[in-house]
């Protein structure tokens, strides 16, 4: 008996911070809206009851963008951008500060409501996560829909999914109709809809990976989908070889994944250009702060502390480097994680400029369990 063909749904908030935000202030939709401001860039209420907002033009500092609306990124302003380059192309954009709580509650709250749909969930992320609708009763375009409209109703915010047997071909087709879009591909449809697109819209294949195939004349998936795996692996190594083979041709065997236990909680970013240690300190240094904190924030909120603390940096030649550290006391405080990732840090070569940038919290443990071993410590002292 043949097993089922897969259902495997990608689902992605649109601009999700940028949406909340515009929940709050609906007077913005439609406006360019920039999403990485601190307190003091908080609207003011008028006498006549309406409010002022910040420009991005009057920002000063060396701020680093979360988000940005869709009218924002047509004027070339996105995620990971320095505020004050930022302010260059857009100087007119609205600049709000970041709300974490806000976008955290509703994140639970779409979450929840795709659960009473199809519960088989891994969740990827604040803003996507992947849905298995194989054994889900009803055809997929209504199912969808079915999905889309619950999250609408408990968020009121739009979101864009894409179907197809696997997680890789899932996650690009819910980048094809953004926003609010719904697109269900076939493996069938490989040829004609995902073999015309750039190589780089392969998730995984970054931009340094992507300029070395044009440099070898592979401009498309369907390109590399018929490049001999032998010609990959000669200037990409084996393993990387064999994986853009297999995804160029839609292949993907990865499960959905759910009750995987919690062995670490990491965040990352990868930026827009590659910054160099030295000359672009300052940003660098904010944007590593922000990591610090946000991860202290997922280790609260899962209810975690963490024993060890760690870095990796991808430089623009690929390698990747990784540092850890051990804390004499877990612990879950942004001061005491960005302490211990700093000197992770200046135990890391920076010669060569970085492409991505993260921090990782291993070793969790129960903060109950920390505060009954140190009360034992204690009593033997």
């Amino acid at each position: 008996m043949s097993l089922p063909i897969r259902r495997i749904a990608h689902l992605d908030m649109d601009a999700f911070y940028a949406s909340v935000e515009l929940l709050r202030y609906p007077e913005l939709r439609g406006l360019p809206v920039v999403i990485g401001g601190r307190a003091i860039h908080q609207p003011t209420l008028q006498e006549d009851g309406s409010r002022s907002f910040v420009k991005l033009r009057d920002y000063v500092g060396r701020g680093v963008i979360t988000t940005s609306t869709y009218e924002a990124r047509a004027l070339g302003v996105f995620s990971a951008m320095g505020t004050m380059k930022a302010a260059k192309l857009a100087p007119d954009a609205i600049l709000l500060p970041v709300d974490f709580d806000s976008y955290r509650r509703y994140s639970k709250l779409f979450k929840a409501a795709v659960a009473t749909i199809a519960p088989v969930i891994e969740d990827r992320g604040i803003d996507e996560i992947y849905i298995d609708l194989t054994e889900v009763p009803g055809e997929t375009v209504e199912l969808a829909q079915r999905i889309k409209d619950a999250v609408r109703d408990a968020t009121g915010l739009s979101c864009s999914i894409g179907i197809s047997p696997n997680k890789l071909l899932s996650k690009i087709c819910s980048e094809l109709d953004k926003p609010n879009g719904l697109t269900v591909l076939s493996m069938a449809d490989v040829p004609t809809r995902i073999w015309p697109m750039p190589a780089r819209k392969i998730n995984g294949i970054g931009p340094k990976a992507s300029a070395k195939l044009a440099a070898l004349g592979i401009n498309t998936i369907g390109e590399l989908a018929q490049t001999e795996p032998a010609f990959l692996q000669e200037h990409f190594g084996l393993s990387y070889a064999v994986w853009l083979h297999a995804a160029s041709n839609g292949l993907d065997e990865r499960p959905v994944v759910t009750d995987q236990e919690t062995k670490s909680i990491s965040r990352e970013t990868t930026f827009e250009r590659d910054l160099d240690a030295k000359r672009d300190r300052a940003i660098l240094s904010e944007i590593f702060t922000d990591l610090c904190t946000r991860l202290a924030s997922d280790l609260k909120r899962k209810g975690y502390v963490s024993g060890t603390i760690g870095i990796k940096l991808r430089f623009d030649d690929f390698k990747i480097v990784t540092r850890d550290q051990t804390l004499t006391i877990p612990t879950a405080d942004p001061v005491a994680i960005r302490r211990a990732a700093g000197e992770c840090l200046r135990r890391a070569p920076l010669e060569r400029k970085l492409r991505l940038l993260g921090v990782r919290a291993s070793g969790l443990s129960d903060p109950k369990d920390v505060n009954e071993q140190e009360q034992v410590q204690q009593q033997l002292l």
